[in-house]
């Protein structure tokens, strides 16, 4: 029996919102051909009720969220961000038989689990393509496409921000209070600027991936969390010296052992050689690289934010669940079945860049060199700069366990020889032989 219609509710009207909106109207003739059944906007719930809202009809303006997410349509699209209201009004509209589509990373990467049990309990899709990387298809694709693969390891630019604030640093050579009063004149930044710089919304987004990839259950408190406040022009300067670009980077990874195999996940800034498909990720755009073991590597690009984008993102999760609505059938539901450990960054297996300030006598090679030797750390690259009072000492090292190499680091602070332990990278992409 063909179904009249498919009822929509938005909670959210702002940038995002609206565009949802606007597509959905500009469209509604494509979306009733691929969903079978024209699509209804039953209200869109907003703060202000007030404040004009140009692209969306006022007729279906609320403030009244909770009443919106309980009306019992057939999708509530939440984009109000944040963890509470949001996670009241999805836990009510999946209560009421409302399946869900979300562009709540926080919320996820917190609580996600409770909304899939919900989820589960009330027959109803959760669907959140657009909570990582914007317009990029990508969560499906690790939910569904490579379903039939084992991933090794997801690494991307999910940050468009901070993306945006190291290209500038790198190519213009210009120091981090710099750029980051530009991207704040640019209006880039978040309203609380520390969700960008210092990791924590690209945290939220490695969560995601990671819980995807390996089939386990990751949270935000999971994340081993760097900004890039401490990232330098000199930073930057020595990279290129090097053949490398410096890129605020979400990594998850399963490491295989005898009897502790687990998931790490961290986001930090990184060196990568500038022949990786990353290093070419400009600007605010972004961009995840996927290792499985039979489809090998592969890499995702595009908008990572952006009205539109989004939208892009949220129609495609709207389309999905309202065909399930139509056939009267459900999406994947949450994949956690190996129930991973999530390791410390300790566990972590890479190379290092470490910036030493040195007193310029003989022997302060040396003991570098035997402080790295002495915590296991292999040394693959020294290179000197300047002399005298400006003398410093750069190291990039071989494969080592992050553990290995913060204590290398505790060992050279308490060398006479060394004045001052300038930076620590991590290196990654750089494939020995």
């Amino acid at each position: 029996m063909a179904r009249e219609e498919v009822t929509v509710a938005l909670l959210g009207g702002g940038t995002v919102g609206t565009s949802v909106v606007e597509l959905l109207t500009e469209h509604a003739e494509d979306f009733r051909e691929r969903i079978g059944a024209p699509v209804r906007l039953t209200a869109v719930a907003v703060r202000d009720a007030g404040k004009a809202r140009p692209g969306i009809p006022s007729e279906l303006i609320t403030d009244d969220a909770v009443a919106v997410a309980s009306s019992g349509v057939d999708i509530v699209v939440e984009l109000m961000g944040g963890i509470e209201p949001a996670r009241e009004c999805i836990l009510a509209a999946m209560a009421a038989g409302s399946s869900v589509v979300t562009a709540n990373k926080a919320l996820l990467a917190e609580d996600g689990a409770r909304l899939f049990k919900a989820a589960e309990q009330h027959e109803v899709d959760l669907s959140f393509e657009a909570s990582v990387a914007g317009a990029i298809p990508l969560l499906r694709p690790l939910r569904e496409s490579l379903a039939g693969d084992r991933v090794r390891k997801v690494m991307g630019i999910v940050n468009g921000t901070t993306n945006f604030m190291l290209t500038k640093m790198d190519e213009e050579g210009v120091e981090y209070a710099d750029v980051f009063a530009e991207a704040d004149a640019l209006g880039y930044l978040e309203s609380d600027p520390s969700l960008d710089v210092d990791g924590h919304d690209a945290a939220a987004k490695a969560a995601i991936l990671a819980e995807l990839a390996f089939h386990t259950r990751v949270t935000l408190a999971d994340v081993h969390v760097e900004g890039i406040a401490d990232v330098t022009a000199d930073d930057m300067a020595a990279a290129r010296d090097m053949g490398f670009v410096i890129k605020l980077l979400a990594i998850a990874e399963k490491i295989d052992g005898s009897e502790d195999s687990g998931v790490i996940v961290r986001v930090h800034p990184t060196m990568l050689p500038r022949t990786h498909p990353l290093a070419a990720v400009r600007e605010s755009f972004n961009a995840v690289f996927v290792e499985a073991d039979a489809a090998g590597q592969l890499m995702f690009y595009g908008r990572g934010a952006g009205g539109h984008p989004t939208a892009s993102a949220v129609l495609g999760d709207l389309v999905a669940a309202a065909r399930n609505r139509v056939s009267g059938s459900r999406g994947p539901g949450e994949s956690t079945y190996t129930a991973l450990p999530v390791l410390p960054i300790g566990r972590a297996y890479t190379e290092y860049y470490v910036n030493l300030d040195v007193a310029d006598r003989p022997g302060v090679l040396a003991s570098v060199a035997t402080a790295f030797a002495e915590n296991g750390v292999s040394i693959q690259v020294v290179h000197q700069e300047g002399h005298g009072d400006d003398a410093g000492l750069v190291v990039r090292t071989h494969l080592a366990t992050d553990a290995a190499l913060e204590a290398t680091v505790e060992q050279l602070r308490g060398l006479d020889t060394v004045r001052r332990v300038v930076g620590v990278m991590r290196v990654e992409g750089d494939e020995q032989p």
